[in-house]
């Protein structure tokens, strides 16, 4: 029924996802890599990756990789594969409408026979109930007689160079038993690591919303933990690392939880278990207390500035790092954003150096606009926000070097010894 030999796979959305997919399947079977934004295609066929995900030496190892901007340019390919995000709204709530509009997309060139497998995190049972009607009605195919549909939830970790997406293991799944074991052997091409069948798409759609819900919910604890220790003037890393003497302690550590995945996929799962009649106590409570962690810390910076007579009103206090995580440009969902709303009530000046982030992202996003480099001697405060290689490699005096006569150096990420910092979380 699906033969390897026609197989023409698309890639809908191009970014931290969909790209290293694009390049990995380019280099063995004729690929398309669609996205909407003309500019995206535009750098990519130059051979440069904004993400930094993906160097110039690997798209051109792609050799069987094209890049497309018209959706009719797809209309030979027969596995389609859609990367696109799914974010929450300002009320946080899943909002599908990339989704929604990727289905209408490929719905216009789907053919019988053709397979759309979805990646994109969603709560179970969003791939049968919201993207495969789309898809029926907008190609007037029949769902399982005439097309058919695949889940494989993603696993990419932006900026981590180790773990790429050939070598962390992949669940699949499909619509019927044997679209599923197609499914599969199409991934099994790149994944060196290896798959895991499913038996279900939505079993596959559960397993991924729970993989970040549980770290959530672990961080939460840790975070949760850390607010006490600070009120009994306790070292929550020195207490971390005692506990961690015993072999099954889980190494999670407070902060900040941001990003496209922790931050956001447990909505998905709450919102679906809201819509049965369920209330998930525990997520929602572990997302509040981590939602509410950026204004805890801008207050304890605040407090130590007071402690230690530092006008605050008029201040200039340096946040180093945008992104939301290390050695990495992204800014989905920063949560050193909440913290410099916070500080901005305050009624002091902010200034944010980023070497990862663009700027004109950046401003586009948050209206926030980074720095291009650091001054010495002008800051009241100083907060180490995200442990950027180049922030790890800057000695005690280099940061010294930046504050004023009298200022507060707020290590949130623990990059240095805890009695060179004046506050930690």
């Amino acid at each position: 029924m699906f033969d390897f030999e026609q197989l023409k796979i698309a890639i809908i959305g191009l970014g931290y996802v969909g790209l290293p997919l694009a390049v990995e399947f380019g280099k063995h079977v004729p690929t398309y890599g669609f996205d909407i934004n003309q500019f995206r295609i535009d750098e990519l066929k130059r051979g440069f990756d904004h993400t930094l995900e993906v160097s110039e030496q690997e798209l051109k190892q792609s050799q069987l990789l094209n890049y497309a901007s018209d959706i009719k340019k797809l209309d030979e390919s027969n596995f389609y594969i859609v990367t696109v995000p799914t974010p929450i709204d300002d009320f946080k709530q899943p909002d599908l409408t990339p989704l929604v509009k990727a289905s209408e997309s490929i719905a216009t060139v789907l053919k019988k026979g053709d397979i759309v497998v979805y990646e994109s995190t969603v709560y179970p049972g969003a791939t049968e109930e919201v993207c495969i009607p789309v898809l029926e009605k907008k190609s007037g195919l029949k769902y399982n007689q005439d097309f058919f549909v695949g889940y494989s939830p993603e696993r990419i970790n932006p900026g981590d160079k180790q773990r790429r997406v050939t070598n962390i293991l992949k669940i699949t799944s499909g619509s019927t038993p044997q679209v599923a074991d197609y499914v599969d052997q199409i991934y099994n091409l790149i994944i060196k690591a290896g798959t895991y069948k499913a038996p279900s798409i939505k079993v596959a759609e559960a397993a991924k919303v729970i993989e970040n819900t549980q770290r959530d919910v672990n961080i939460a604890l840790i975070n949760e933990l850390a607010l006490i220790f600070n009120k009994m003037n306790i070292d929550t890393e020195e207490v971390l690392k005692a506990a961690g003497t015993k072999w099954n302690f889980l190494n999670f550590r407070p902060g900040l939880v941001g990003g496209h995945c922790i931050g956001v996929d447990p909505y998905y799962l709450t919102h679906k278990a809201q819509s049965i009649g369920l209330h998930p106590e525990i997520i929602l409570a572990a997302r509040r207390l981590n939602d509410r962690m950026g204004e805890y810390v801008a207050t304890q910076l605040i407090k130590e500035m007071v402690k230690q007579r530092i006008q605050v009103v008029g201040a200039r206090i340096l946040i180093l790092g945008l992104s939301f995580k290390e050695n990495c440009p992204d800014i989905r969902n920063t949560k050193i954003v909440d913290m410099v709303q916070a500080l901005k009530e305050y009624d002091l000046g902010l200034d944010i150096y980023d070497p990862w982030v663009d700027s004109t992202e950046a401003e586009r996003e948050y209206g926030l606009a980074p720095v291009p480099k650091l001054e010495f001697g002008q800051y009241d405060a100083i907060v180490i926000a995200v442990a950027h290689d180049q922030f790890k490699q800057m000695s005690v005096e280099a940061f010294k070097k930046l504050g004023k006569d009298k200022y507060v150096l707020y290590d949130l990420k623990y990059v240095l010894d805890k009695e060179d910092s004046d506050i930690r979380l």
